[in-house]
């Protein structure tokens, strides 16, 4: 058997051996809503306000682990992903407005965790 064959029994291998997942993102790993980018101050604002009318969002206030006011879109992404995963990660719920969208890379920076349900 030729080094080519080799390499390629072993991939085949792999691949069946992680259960037809392998090269793929797991989606399951985590996923959380963040603000398209390029979203208007004012829509921005607006998402906040409306977000944070139904879940807690002490972590984007005064002193909390995610105030940036310079950075509207961080406050607006952190307020949408609470929403969304107090809803059960339901798509539509980060859909609003096209404003936002589902990474699959936990966005969390510095002392700002974005939280995930599983």
């Amino acid at each position: 058997m030729d080094k080519a064959q080799i390499c390629l029994s072993f991939v085949i291998f792999l691949y069946i051996s992680s259960e037809g997942s392998f090269m793929r993102v797991n989606a399951s790993q985590g996923q959380w809503c963040v603000a398209r980018p390029g979203t208007e101050k004012e829509k921005l604002e607006q998402l906040i306000q409306i977000f944070c009318r139904v879940v807690d969002c002490k972590i984007i206030s005064e002193g909390g682990e995610c105030y940036t006011p310079d950075n509207l879109i961080n406050m607006a992404s952190v307020a949408m992903n609470l929403y969304y995963q107090a809803k059960g990660r339901m798509p539509l719920t980060c859909q609003i407005g096209a404003a936002g969208y589902i990474a699959v890379t936990d966005p969390s920076y510095g002392n700002c965790i974005y939280e995930f349900k599983q």
